[in-house]
């Protein structure tokens, strides 16, 4: 019977060996203990915990308008590790007069803090009154502080000179000249802005600084609504100034300018009719000229239209009678201007 057991060609004397299930059993198993102890799958200690402090501030600015002092810079979205911050982190912002020699902590021990605000839109703004320190340098620093209480230091430290508020513009107004837009306005004061916006956007640009009480804009377009505010600001040192509140919005939309009366009206008496000439404006944009007439004592009425050319034959002027003439211009927009110094002359 165990001979019959054998397969042909089998000794019956050779030691076990392990049978196909183990062998595939350790064919399988050893190249994944080898790779699990190589160190694919060897777990690590534990990580160091994250200490969740806030970026520090580096963009803090201020400046004083009016009788406040406005600071702003931008909330720090991510921790010092590069981590979003998640939690709605504290600001801790400080205004006072800096010790001399300057040192942060000095500083800090002796400046007001201010109650903090919340960001909007990334952006965090502060309106302090400042005359408690008129007629006095401050220096202006922030501090974020996160959840955990934790915070990477001051901000970068702003310098202010507060002064007694600027005079705020008042009574502002425009006219259309043929140079363009002039606006006026008043203030006791030496330097002023001048900002624009279109009637149909929130974004002002400064457009001019000026030393006088008035500006013309001479890049308005005809028919285009804009809106103006002016400032008044006082130089100050390292480039930086006190600027007032900003005057009231003024809205105008620029319409052509008429253009001006002719001059050089003159009238000669020919056999049958009166030749009237004057000079031509000196202006662009002149589409023609309106002739009018009167007789002697009556009112004016407009008789005739010339063109561009600077010249008129009245010949429906009767012999005997004595008439005035007068001259206007007409723009491009076909706005009429004034008319000019009448002159009389009888047709003999």
């Amino acid at each position: 019977m165990h001979e019959a057991a054998l397969s042909a060609g089998e000794d019956p004397d050779r030691q076990p060996v392990p049978g196909r299930y183990t062998r595939h059993f350790m064919r399988r198993i050893l190249p994944a203990l080898a790779a699990f102890l190589s160190g694919c799958g060897y777990v690590a200690g534990p990580l160091t915990p994250l200490a969740n402090i806030p970026a520090r501030v580096s963009d803090l600015a201020a400046v004083q308008r009016g009788g406040k002092l406005i600071v702003q810079f931008t909330a720090p979205q991510l921790t010092t590790e590069g981590v979003a911050i998640k939690q709605p982190p504290s600001f801790d912002l400080r205004i006072g007069p800096g010790p001399a020699p300057f040192t942060a902590a000095q500083w800090a021990s002796e400046a007001k803090r201010i109650p903090p605000v919340a960001a909007a839109g990334g952006m965090v703004r502060y309106d302090v009154p400042c005359a408690e320190w008129t007629a006095k340098g401050v220096t202006i620093a922030v501090r974020v502080v996160g959840a955990n209480g934790k915070d990477a230091g001051w901000s970068n430290f702003a310098n202010v000179d507060v002064i007694a508020p600027p005079d705020q513009p008042a009574d502002v107004r425009a006219e259309m000249t043929r140079g363009g837009l002039r606006l006026t306005w008043h203030a006791k004061a030496e330097h002023f802005r001048v900002l624009r916006a279109l009637a149909t956007s929130e974004k002002y640009d400064q457009v001019a600084e000026v030393t006088q009480p008035e500006w013309i804009d001479k890049a308005v377009d005809i028919g285009t609504r804009y809106r103006y505010l002016i400032q008044t600001f006082v130089p100050q040192s390292d480039n930086r100034a006190a600027e007032s509140d900003l005057s009231e919005p003024l809205e105008v939309t620029p319409e052509p300018v008429a253009p001006a009366a002719p001059t050089g009206l003159r009238a000669v008496a020919a056999p049958n009719s009166i030749e009237l000439a004057w000079d031509p404006a000196d202006e662009s944009g002149i589409k023609g000229y309106r002739v009018y007439r009167a007789p002697a004592g009556g009112a004016f009425e407009r008789i005739a239209e010339s063109g561009g050319v600077p010249t008129y034959s009245d010949h429906a002027a009767e012999h005997g009678k004595a008439y005035r003439y007068a001259i206007a211009a007409v723009g491009a927009s076909g706005k009429e201007g004034p008319q000019s110094t009448p002159i009389e002359i009888t047709l003999p």
